[in-house]
C-alpha cells in the first residue's frame, strides 16, 4: 500500500475539540515556524460543526504553530496511522500571541499567579468516559469483572499514553455502567492540559482502533452516571517547594492555598460557564450523583466543589507536603483543559491578591449553562482574564450553542452530545 505520513497541527479550542490541518510530515522543518493557516472564525465552530454566530465573519488569517514540547508520536503497532499531532498556539501572521489563543489564555493565568504570590500550579487531570467495547452489566462498579471486560483496551490507552511521552497514573472500572477512568501524573501547567488533552485522544484512538468508541460527554445518557473531569492541583514556590499544606491549620490548608480556594469559591458560579460549559452539564451537577452542586471547600468528600485530598502514609513531613493536593471538581470534558485549569488559576491568583477569606455560606452552582453564562457575563473579573474580544467571541458561541439545542428533550440533549464528545 503507498502511503505518506502526515502530520496534524491543532488546537483543543471552546467546544473542547481538536481542530486544525494535516500536512505531509517530510515539510514539517518548515511547518515548525509558519505552522498552519487557520482563520478567525474557526474558533466559532460550536462542538456540532457549524458556525451558529461570529463576530469575525470571514475576514482575517491566524496560523496554528506547533509546540515542539506537544508533540505527540505513537504507532499502535497494528497497521493503522501513527497518531501524530502536535497542539500549538493560535497566532497572528506575525508571530505575536492570538488574543483568543486558549492555550496563550493559560499562560496569562500562569502569569497572573505568578505576579500575585510568586508561586506555580502542579496539576492533573482526572477523565471519566464511557467505552462501548464492554456489555453493560448491572453490580459492576469499580469490579475485576469491568476490569476484565474491557480487554486489552486499558492496556493500549496506558502504552499510548506514555509512548506519549505522558505519565500514566491510573486506569479503573467506574460507578457507572461502562464508565472508565484514567488519570495521569502531575506537570507544570501548560504541561497539564497538554497532558489532557492528549490523554484523551490516546483513549478515543485506542477505542478508534478497536472500531468502538470512548464517549466523554458529561452525560451520556439522561438518567445515567455523569462523566467529570477532576483537576487536582498544588501551590508551589519558585523553587519546586509545595506550599499547600498547614497541618495545623482546620483544613489543612496554609493561608496562601486558603485564599487561593476562595478566589476559586467566589468566582465559581460564573466559572461554571468555562468549567461546566455545556446544556448537559447542569444535568450531571444535580444531587445523588456524586457531583457537586454548592460551591464549597470539603475534607475528602467527593461531593464538594474543591475537595481536600488525602494523604496516605507519608513516612516524612516532606513527603506530607508533596503528596498533600485540592481537586477541583466542576469541570467536565465539554471544556478546553487550557481554559478550565486557565479560568481556576486565574480565580485563585485573585484571591491571593485581594486576600479573600474562605466562605461562611454555600452558594448553590447554576442550575443551567443560560444562568451561568449570565453569572459569567456580570463579572467584571472574568472580563478582564478573557479581554474584551476573547469575552465576547466566547459569549456568542456559548449562547449559540444554547439556542441551538434549547427545544430538545433530556434523553435526546444527551444523545447529540454523546455522538460528539
Amino acid at each position: 500500500m503507498l502511503r505518506e505520513e502526515l502530520t496534524f497541527v491543532g488546537t483543543c479550542d471552546i467546544a473542547g475539540l481538536v481542530r486544525g490541518k494535516g500536512f505531509p510530515s517530510t515539510e514539517l522543518p518548515a511547518r515548525r515556524k509558519l505552522g498552519i493557516g487557520w482563520t478567525h472564525s474557526n474558533l466559532m465552530q460550536t462542538c456540532f460543526g457549524p458556525i451558529l454566530d461570529t463576530p469575525f465573519g470571514t475576514a482575517g488569517d491566524l496560523m496554528i504553530v506547533p509546540d515542539p514540547s506537544a508533540e505527540v508520536h505513537v504507532d499502535f503497532r497494528d497497521g493503522s496511522a501513527p497518531e501524530h499531532f502536535f497542539l500549538g498556539d493560535v497566532r497572528n501572521t506575525d508571530g505575536t500571541p492570538w488574543e483568543c489563543c486558549v492555550r496563550d489564555f493559560l499562560r496569562r493565568a500562569v502569569d497572573a499567579l505568578k505576579e500575585s504570590s510568586g508561586l506555580a500550579v502542579l496539576a492533573a487531570f482526572e477523565h471519566e468516559f464511557l467505552y462501548t467495547g464492554v456489555e453493560d452489566l448491572p453490580g459492576h462498579a469499580y469490579s475485576l469483572s469491568a476490569f476484565r471486560r474491557q480487554g486489552v483496551f486499558g492496556e493500549m490507552v496506558m502504552a499510548a499514553i506514555r509512548a506519549a511521552s505522558i505519565h500514566p497514573d491510573s486506569f479503573l472500572a467506574e460507578y457507572g455502567p461502562r464508565q472508565y477512568e484514567v488519570t495521569v501524573g502531575p506537570n507544570a501547567a501548560l504541561a497539564a492540559a497538554d497532558a489532557a488533552v492528549i490523554a484523551r485522544e490516546m483513549a478515543r484512538g485506542a477505542a478508534f482502533r478497536l472500531e468502538n468508541r470512548a464517549i466523554f460527554s458529561p452525560m451520556p445518557v439522561a438518567d445515567g452516571a455523569g462523566n467529570g473531569v477532576h483537576i487536582h492541583f498544588s501551590l508551589h514556590e519558585a523553587s519546586g517547594a509545595p506550599v499547600t499544606g498547614d497541618p495545623s491549620s482546620p483544613l489543612g490548608l496554609s493561608a496562601v492555598a486558603a485564599q487561593f480556594a476562595a478566589g476559586v469559591l467566589h468566582h465559581l458560579p460564573a466559572l461554571c460557564a468555562v468549567t461546566a460549559p455545556s446544556p448537559v452539564s447542569y444535568l450531571r451537577l444535580t444531587p445523588n450523583r456524586w457531583a457537586p452542586i454548592v460551591a464549597d471547600l470539603k475534607r475528602q468528600d467527593r461531593g464538594a466543589a474543591l475537595r481536600v485530598c488525602p494523604i496516605f502514609n507519608p513516612e516524612s513531613e516532606e513527603q506530607r507536603a508533596t503528596q498533600f493536593n485540592l481537586e477541583f471538581r466542576v469541570c467536565d470534558a465539554a471544556a478546553s483543559p487550557y481554559m478550565a485549569l486557565g479560568a481556576l488559576i486565574f480565580a485563585g491568583a485573585d484571591g491571593i491578591a485581594r486576600q479573600m477569606r474562605l466562605p461562611d455560606t454555600e452558594v448553590p452552582l447554576p442550575g443551567s449553562l443560560s444562568v451561568a453564562l449570565d453569572l459569567m457575563e456580570a463579572s467584571d473579573a472574568m472580563k478582564s482574564w478573557f479581554g474584551p474580544v476573547f469575552f465576547e467571541a466566547y459569549m456568542r458561541h456559548k449562547r449559540s450553542e444554547v439556542a441551538y439545542v434549547a427545544d430538545l428533550p433530556e434523553a435526546e440533549l444527551c444523545g447529540r452530545y454523546a455522538e460528539v464528545y
